[in-house]
């Protein structure tokens, strides 16, 4: 059976890029996404988020009558399901909205359809969805028992870097599986439309793996980095000195520290890992704990640099989890701010976000916490502290430098006064790992 339409279910940072990117391709697509506003927004041509050259795609595709939006399910050839999937400390993974979808999309199968879970995942989690399914239609079958019509179930996880989402999704690789083989095939097929990369097929609980272990990786790499800027600061040497000459050697290629680490997946996905296998997951464990402990750790560096001061005025520079995108999620500068606020009530703090036009409810809410505009923010601060080395702070960064105390995260200042360097020999391969994939 040809694939003609697609039901893309969560219009997030995944869910609306792959629905353009499928109506670019004349692949007819409904959205679906339980936030009104989203649906509506969409229905509009526009977006609810920064990414680049997405609101270029969503229009185009808008006007042409190639993509709309709904708020629930309609019968399609294909559904991809792209949902968040928390994880909550002390309770595991969070599979609630999986399963919210595939009872909704349920209801509008005939058989013979594809439904993908995209959705990063622990392992075993594409069986539960095909679980979830077939108990709401039990008429339905994964592989035709009793003459009952046929559903196929996948897993693809998405693998892209938010910033070039775009660009990611049509020239990364990407991993397929099925609960059976005409699964994997079909699905194959689907992603052959517009995926330029190599498409590989593995089973199910591999393909979960595979992007939890890609992550862990990261997550991993991050912490040494993270834990380096700890050693460094007790020693009282240059954490950013020291990285670059370190990755002179033609073997070594650290990362660049920060405060901490965020975003929904190299934050989160790691402690899927850990849930599936706890008395293994030792070091991921442990780099997770490392990469937690360093909002905390940036908190102290500007509790002590106002000590003794009355009315202290800090400005805090970027609240997104990465440098030129608006997202918020798990974002340590966010938590560092949160923090600062309770820890040093005594203090006002400004925030700069360019990309936000408000700030997120619980920082809203607290009296000594205001978002300003950029050209301000420095203005008689006591202490500056860079959370995110956004392209638009470059003009700041001047002005940073004169600030009394300053609590540089991202090395900013240490590259400007380095000739704009990374900390390191930037190896040809470390810039092919840059432009290919998350590093």
């Amino acid at each position: 059976m040809g694939i003609n339409s697609v039901c893309v279910v969560g219009l997030g940072y995944i869910g609306l890029p792959t629905a353009a990117v499928l109506a670019s391709k004349d692949v007819k697509v409904v959205g679906v996404d339980v936030n009104p506003a989203t649906v509506e927004a969409i229905n509009h041509g526009d977006v609810p988020f920064v990414e680049p050259d997405l609101a270029t795609y969503v229009a185009g595709a808008v006007q042409l009558g190639m993509l709309r939006a709904a708020q629930v399910p309609e019968p399609a050839d294909a559904f991809i399901v792209a949902v968040p999937t928390p994880f909550s400390d002390g309770r595991g993974p969070d599979l609630s909205h999986i399963r919210a979808a595939a009872e909704a999309l349920a209801r509008v199968l005939r058989g013979g359809e594809l439904v993908i879970l995209e959705s990063t995942s622990p392992p075993g989690a594409t069986q539960r969805m095909a679980d979830w399914i077939l108990a709401a239609r039990p008429d339905l079958s994964l592989d035709g028992s009793d003459a009952r019509p046929v559903i196929h179930v996948a897993h693809c996880p998405e693998r892209v870097l938010p910033g070039r989402v775009m660009i990611e999704l049509v020239t990364n690789d990407r991993v397929v599986a099925g609960l059976t083989p005409q699964a994997a095939q079909m699905a194959r097929d689907l992603y052959a439309v517009f995926c330029q990369g190599e498409i590989l097929t593995t089973d199910t609980v591999t393909a979960e793996m595979v992007k939890l272990a890609e992550n862990s990786f990261r997550d991993l790499n991050i912490a040494f980095a993270n834990e380096l800027s700890l050693i460094a600061d007790k020693v009282g040497i240059d954490v950013w000195e020291l990285i670059r000459l370190a990755n002179r050697h033609p073997r070594v290629d650290i990362l660049r520290p920060g405060p901490g680490v965020g975003g929904h997946c190299i934050a989160v996905d790691p402690w899927f890992l850990v849930d599936a296998a706890p008395q293994q997951a030792r070091l991921i464990r442990t780099a997770r704990q490392v990469n937690d402990a360093k909002p905390q750790w940036v908190v102290d560096k500007v509790l002590a640099a106002v000590v003794g001061m009355e009315r202290p005025v800090v400005a805090a520079l970027g609240l997104s989890f990465k440098a030129d995108v608006d997202d918020l999620r798990e974002s340590p500068a966010v938590e560092i701010v949160r923090r600062l606020a309770y820890e040093a009530p005594h203090a006002r703090i400004r925030v700069v976000e360019p990309h936000v036009s408000r700030l997120p409810g619980d920082l809203r809410r607290l009296a000594n916490v205001a978002l300003v505009d950029p050209d301000r923010a420095l203005d008689g601060a006591d202490v500056g502290v860079l959370l995110v080395d956004h392209g638009r702070f470059e003009r700041l960064l001047d002005r940073l430098g004169s600030v009394p105390a300053v609590v540089d995260t991202r090395g900013a200042l240490a590259r400007r006064q380095d000739g704009g360097r990374r900390p390191g020999r930037p190896s040809r391969a470390a810039h092919e790992r840059h432009r290919g994939g998350p590093r």
